[in-house]
């Protein structure tokens, strides 16, 4: 086996993959083989989330990476590094010194993948129609300094924002900001089921069973216009009960591509290997574990508790035993690799100490053990996410403060379950919507946020979170994004825990591995081809 190994440098806005091994990127012919990717994220059509492919609904990494094939977006983060660049529009940019006037000029000849002509005017339908919507998601909060959408004939568009943001071309490059066509999409209501109809470099297909997809097919799409190059014709996405099952159909030819979610034990054993056809590629990853705690459920409301759970943990103790050299322990919600990172819960707790929580939680009067329940989902971030919860339930009740059971439940129970605040702790993965600090804080501290939590801070919502978003330069904004993780690190609402780096294994006769996973942890399916085995 020939192993693949992206490095990346450290600091976000520098992001530049370099193959270290054999393998190209970009270099991927057109081909009438669908090229088959294989993935363990599931996607189900509920009771409680009967939209999960609606652009106005859908907030969670596995969704979107179907949404980035198919609907087009004005922005889109580059292949490498650096800002996002136009894709449905040929030229966008701020028109005022404040950051609160942001123009687009869309390309000409748009079209949606059903021939219909696209004008600002579908653009403009498509952010009212999130706006407007709500979906409990939460994923329309992206849009949150959006005043109005203004359109001047059938190319222009212009944002009319409430305060400035500078982050804002970043969001009009998420699927939220998808341009959606008005005869498919009603304007005040969700569209059920899988279909979608946008103007990406795909259109979709896909088999189901029991509301579930089974397959999504991607085929090239020929009215697609955009900065993208295609480079293949098809690609299958499969959906596998778990890692292993993903693992024996790589290895078996079923599959070319193998994403996440992979084993530890998988992608150690891809590591070691000399010898075979499957190649690892490795690079940093933005994506973070944290608990969530629901601030007003009786046994976590006091602080204390919260506090002495941040003593305990040990993070190093639980990367090593679980996830080995796959991850890092986290002391913030911002990875370390983002400007803007401070490590305040390092800073404030130091490294973990059973006296110093029991000093907190006697201080503050708390009867031990505290019954505790950490709730985590069974097939959403891999089959590693119950040891994890092991480690952490074994940590607690080691103390002899707390009395600490765990509880798995599939992500189509759990997502809903935990934003209507049935769970007093929880634990929860989050991949950005875009690489910038104020994408881990905003979605989770500010009006609306994702979670459904309860916690509020006036000052993050009020000055700090519109503060950062002001400054262009984002190494200006550490100092309020340094105060936003201080904040979170005094009051616990949440509790970071560790950050992981990305892989993709691919058998090697596939080119464009490099670049199929973004630094958001997005799938680029457009870099796929097939090319010269290594």
């Amino acid at each position: 086996m020939n192993r693949k190994t992206l490095v990346l440098p450290a600091v976000v806005g520098l992001l530049a993959p370099v193959l270290a091994a054999c393998g190209g990127s970009g270099s991927g012919s057109s081909s009438d083989d669908a090229i088959v990717v294989g993935t363990t994220d599931r996607f189900e059509a509920t009771k409680d989330a009967p939209a999960p492919l609606d652009p106005a609904y859908a907030y969670d990494v596995g969704t979107w990476n179907i949404l980035r094939q198919t609907v087009q977006t004005l922005m889109i983060q580059p292949k490498g590094e650096g800002d996002p660049v136009p894709e449905a529009a040929e030229k966008c940019g701020f028109t005022d010194t404040g950051n609160e006037r942001y123009a687009c000029t869309l390309r000409e000849g748009l079209k949606f993948a059903n021939g219909d002509k696209i004008t600002a005017e579908d653009v403009k339908y498509s952010i009212d129609r999130a706006m407007r919507i709500k979906a409990d998601s939460g994923v329309f909060a992206l849009l949150s300094t959006v005043d109005t959408v203004e359109t001047q004939g059938d190319r222009e568009v212009i944002f009319h924002l409430k305060t400035a943001d500078a982050t804002f071309p970043y969001k009009l490059s998420t699927p939220v900001a998808g341009i959606v066509n008005p005869d498919d999409y009603q304007k005040d209501k969700l569209r059920d089921g899988f279909d979608i109809d946008g103007s990406g470099p795909y259109t979709l297909s896909v088999a189901k069973k029991d509301d579930a997809i089974t397959t999504a097919t991607f085929t090239k799409n020929p009215n697609y216009k955009g900065a993208l190059k295609v480079n293949n014709t098809k690609v299958e996405m499969r959906t596998f009960a778990d890692a292993d099952a993903m693992g024996s159909a790589i290895n078996k030819g079923d599959i070319d591509v193998m994403t996440r979610t992979m084993t530890p034990e998988q992608i150690q054993k891809l590591s070691d290997d000399t010898d075979g056809d499957v190649d690892l590629v490795e690079m940093p990853g933005l994506e973070i574990r944290y608990l969530g705690f629901n601030t007003n459920a009786p046994t976590v409301k006091t602080k204390a508790v919260r506090e002495a759970m941040a003593q305990i943990i040990d993070r190093g103790e639980l990367v090593s035993k679980v996830y080995g050299t796959e991850a890092e322990p986290l002391y913030s919600m911002v990875p370390a690799t983002i400007t803007g990172h401070s490590n305040s819960f390092f800073n404030k707790y130091g490294d973990p100490s059973v006296s110093k929580a029991k000093t907190l939680m006697e201080a503050a009067n708390i009867t031990t053990p505290v019954k505790l329940t950490l709730n985590y989902t069974t097939d959403h971030y891999g089959s590693a996410t119950k040891e994890e919860f092991e480690q952490l339930q074994k940590q607690l009740n080691d103390s002899g403060l707390f009395d600490v059971s765990i509880k798995g439940t599939p992500w189509a129970t759990f997502r809903p379950a935990e934003q209507k605040g049935k769970y007093d702790v929880y634990g929860m993965g989050w991949f950005p919507d875009f690489p910038d600090a104020d994408n881990y804080l905003a979605p989770f501290l500010d009006k609306d946020n994702t979670l459904g939590s309860p916690y509020v801070s006036t000052k993050i919502r009020s000055t700090l979170i519109p503060e950062s978003r002001r400054e262009a330069d984002r190494l200006a904004a550490s100092k309020s994004l340094t105060a936003i993780q201080d904040i979170v690190a005094t009051d616990v609402p949440l509790i970071p825990l560790w950050q992981g780096k990305q892989y993709v294994a691919a058998r090697d006769d596939v080119t464009g591995t490099a670049y199929v996973l973004n630094s958001s942890s997005t799938l680029q399916l457009w870099e796929l081809g097939r090319g010269v085995g290594n």
